[in-house]
This record gives structure tokens, C-alpha cells and sequence, in this order.
């Protein structure tokens, strides 16, 4: 399982909000910074973390965050130049501070070396924002508000699923195992599921944690 991370999320509107709430609920330290007190205000009123009203480009602003103490930081206000500002002040304070940034279509190789990783509005999910900002063994395929989530999980060593099939393990009702080592193929009985290779899996949004469990220990 990942370690507990301390994460900036700059921007407060419909996807920073949704993404500080995923992050919060895995467990990692949110702050969040938002310009507008409004929505600065409805933040601190969900206690997901510590929300400082402001504008993130700004060194001071950004400096009350403390980045040198995060681990990442997601910009992802509705202006993708915004964004890019957000992240090169970032790195200026921190240099090994991990950044995302949305960015519109067409312009992710403008961000190639000055973000560690971009996300673009038709893909953006909190659920997807999240697992790049915590690094997890977990990507989230279909998620966030659906009851079934298709996730691409790394089976970890010793984990419980590890180096058996599918037919000699009982998963959970609600999770269905659907590509085989390294999603050449479709799973069935006799696919084996071995430590470092990644899966794709369906899971009801009920059995998650149990499923997580399973495959990484």
C-alpha cells in the first residue's frame, strides 16, 4: 500500500474540489489553494484539508502550502496557462515537488519538460487526477461517480492473488478479472496472475477496497 502523501491542489472549482475529496478519502494530506472565496469557502466547509484562499501563482501564496514539505502538487484551474505558471512556481520553491497540470487539447508537448504529467479536460476524472498525484499501483480506467469502476492494477509480491489462477482463487462477488498479463488477452480460469504485472479489472463500487486488497496486499 502507498504511504500517506501531502498534496497542493491549486484550483477549488468543480475538478480541484472533486480531486482534493478523492485524495482526502485514500487517506493523504490535502491543501488546497482557490482564488475565489466562494468557492475557497465551500472547501474549508467539507474539512477535506487545509484550504488557503488566494492566487497560486503567486510565490507567497503558493510558499503558505509549503512545498518543500509535498509530495505533488495538481494545478488544475480552467486556464491551462494558469496551470503551467502554477507548476513552474512550484518547482522555482520546491525543484523535486511532483506536478500535474490540465492543459487543453493540443498543447501537452508545450508541458513536456516543465510537468511531470499533463491531463486534458475529455479525460480528466478526480479518480484519474488522484492516481497519478499518489503514484499508486492502481490507474482508474472508468470511475469516479459510476458504480462500476474499471481499474489497471499492478499485482504486488506477496500479495494474497499473487503467482495463482484465477480458478484457484475466489474474488469477491461484483469483480470480474478481464485482461491477462500485460492486457494481451482475455483472463479466463487458468490465467495466472503474477507479482508485477498489471491486470485490468471491473469492480462494483461496493467491493473495491476488498479487491485492492487481494492484489496488492
Amino acid at each position: 500500500m502507498s504511504h500517506t502523501k501531502r498534496i497542493i491542489v491549486a484550483g477549488g472549482g468543480r475538478v480541484g474540489l472533486r480531486t482534493a475529496r478523492e485524495l482526502a478519502d485514500r487517506g493523504h494530506q490535502v491543501v488546497l489553494i482557490e482564488k475565489e472565496p466562494d468557492r475557497s469557502d465551500r472547501a474549508a466547509d467539507e474539512r477535506i484539508g487545509v484550504v488557503i484562499e488566494g492566487d497560486a501563482t503567486s510565490p507567497s501564496i503558493l510558499e503558505q502550502a509549503d512545498p518543500e514539505r509535498a509530495d505533488a502538487i495538481a494545478a488544475l484551474t480552467d486556464e491551462a496557462g494558469t496551470n503551467l505558471a502554477i507548476c513552474l512556481t512550484a518547482t522555482d520553491i520546491a525543484p523535486n515537488i511532483r506536478t500535474l497540470a490540465r492543459t487543453d487539447p493540443g498543447t501537452e508537448d508545450a508541458y513536456e519538460d516543465i510537468t511531470d504529467a499533463t491531463i486534458l479536460p475529455p479525460e480528466l476524472s478526480a479518480s484519474a487526477a488522484a492516481d497519478v498525484l499518489s503514484g499508486d499501483e492502481v490507474r482508474t480506467v472508468v470511475g469516479d461517480h459510476h458504480d462500476l469502476e474499471i481499474l489497471e492494477v499492478e499485482v504486488t509480491p506477496g500479495a494474497p492473488v499473487a503467482g495463482r489462477t484465477l480458478a484457484d482463487i475466489s474474488l469477491p462477488t461484483g469483480c470480474l478479472v478481464i485482461s491477462g498479463q500485460n492486457r494481451c488477452c482475455v483472463a479466463r480460469g487458468d490465467t495466472e496472475l503474477e507479482a508485477g504485472e498489471r491486470y485490468i479489472v471491473g469492480v462494483e463500487s461496493d467491493v473495491v477496497d476488498e479487491v485492492l486488497s487481494l492484489f496488492r496486499g
